[in-house]
């Protein structure tokens, strides 16, 4: 693990080191439950990182992240610093996308109901809390879909887009009022 860490020390947001890295673990998937310890230091800039890291692997392999939902979603509610909300909540999104719209099958297969319960817990969280815009727009798409199974999270997610769009960036009021317009 101290060689990845260091590793993750030279790496910056550059979609060139990302993707270096990604090719890394894409060829050694062994030191993706050392990625994700590091994903788990929340207090320290590294795990920002881990996480930016681990985005990128996800973008170009969902499927390597499928052994770890356990992990992933028990994380998720901790991560607090923005660097590392915004590519967990991506993440998030990918795997929501991957269940509902383009029927992964290996997604639906490992990603339980209880996983998909925490995701929503967590987005809403990310959507009444104060985030950047980013992580709360994944989080609108992501529990927009996941209210096509769970009945009570559209209107839950009206209200709280409702309450908040008057107050939220343009951004945030461009996603919004995508969502609003499909819960109509």
């Amino acid at each position: 693990m101290i060689g990845l860490e260091a590793l993750l020390q030279t790496m910056d947001h550059s979609r060139e080191k990302r993707g270096n890295f990604a090719s890394l673990l894409l060829s050694n998937p062994a030191l993706l439950p050392d990625l994700l310890h590091v994903c788990a230091k929340i207090d320290d800039e590294i795990s920002c990182r881990a996480s930016w890291g681990l985005e990128f692997l996800c973008k170009n392999n969902l499927d390597i992240i499928l052994p770890y939902l356990d992990d992933l979603t028990a994380l998720a509610p901790k991560v607090y610093q923005h660097p590392a909300v915004r590519p967990i909540a991506k993440i998030f999104e990918y795997l929501i996308v991957a269940y509902y719209q383009k029927k992964s099958r290996a997604v639906r297969k490992l990603l339980s109901r209880v996983h998909r319960q925490k995701m929503i817990e967590t987005c809403f969280d990310w959507l009444i809390t104060d985030q950047k815009v980013a992580p709360q727009a994944y989080s609108m798409t992501s529990l927009y879909l996941l209210g096509t199974e769970f009945d009570w999270v559209h209107p839950e997610l009206k209200i709280i887009l409702e309450n908040n769009y008057s107050s939220g960036s343009a951004a945030y009021k461009a996603r919004s009022r995508m969502i609003l317009k499909k819960l109509l």
